[in-house]
């Protein structure tokens, strides 16, 4: 009797570490993904939809600015990010040791100029304040971006960093104003023009392509994309990630939705 109790006993503590193995071995995955707010927020939130489909459970942590993202990333606070684009993370690996890697391309926002002034970049007087981000690379796009307008020009060797300092050119003798990206917005009306990061300007409530006076091209080095931690980079939630975000129904979502100010980059 007391052997059979005993047999009985040991093949319901097998059944339950079978059924405890099993369970952890198709348990959901869980990770924590940074974005900033407005269109990276919006498109995350789809991605999150879909990726737990296939067993990828997605916290979304918004931020307000571009240099909290990363250093979460890198303190370990998130498991991935989406909001910026390749040089801008190039730039932050080289000036603050983070070991962050790009996994994925995303989306492109092509940067506007807008104005509550002015309605044509023409109309802008002799010693006009033009808002540009001041990190460096979203400021060297900014000029790069008043170059191709033709109101200054760079010296050829300032590359896509270029600062205040490498216009050699500024006929109309404008005047660079340098304010956090996510500010620009907000500060509009006290300068003549302002170079607004898309996600920015669209969580500001400015539509692009009606409200802009003048645009980036949407093909070139300012795509977007997903980051995470050299270490994990052969994690299994990792493709889960990437399928999810390009998926036929994020890419629906952002042709729908944004009307042509975000374009899908995969």
């Amino acid at each position: 009797m007391q052997r059979r109790f005993i047999l009985k006993l040991a093949a319901a503590f097998g059944a339950a570490a079978l059924f405890g193995a099993t369970s952890v071995a198709f348990a959901d995955e869980s990770i924590k993904v940074g974005v900033t707010g407005g269109p990276h927020a919006q498109l995350m939130e789809v991605v999150k939809t879909v990726a737990a489909k296939n067993g990828l459970n997605i916290k979304v942590i918004e931020f307000s600015d571009y240099v909290q993202p990363n250093a979460a990333l890198a303190g370990g606070d998130l498991d991935a990010n989406s909001y910026q684009h390749e040089p801008y993370l190039q730039a932050q690996v080289k000036d603050r040791g983070y070991k962050l890697i790009k996994i994925a391309d995303t989306v492109t926002f092509p940067m506007g100029i807008y104005s509550k002034k002015f309605k044509t970049l023409a109309e802008l007087p002799a010693g006009a304040k033009i808002a540009v981000p001041n990190d460096p690379t979203n400021g060297g796009r900014a000029l790069l971006l008043l170059q191709k307008q033709g109101l200054i020009k760079l010296r050829a060797d300032a590359g896509l960093k270029a600062t205040p300092l490498d216009i050699a050119e500024n006929p109309k003798k404008l005047k660079i104003v340098e304010l956090d990206a996510a500010q620009i917005p907000r500060s509009l009306g006290d300068v003549d023009a302002a170079a607004i990061n898309t996600n920015f300007a669209m969580e500001a409530g400015l539509k692009p392509k009606q409200d802009a006076i003048a645009i980036e091209d949407p093909k070139g080095p300012y795509v977007n994309i997903l980051a995470i931690r050299e270490a994990d980079r052969n994690k299994p939630w990792v493709a889960k990630l990437i399928a999810a975000y390009h998926s036929p129904e994020v890419k629906q979502y952002i042709e729908s939705k944004f009307g042509g100010a975000v374009v899908a980059s995969w």
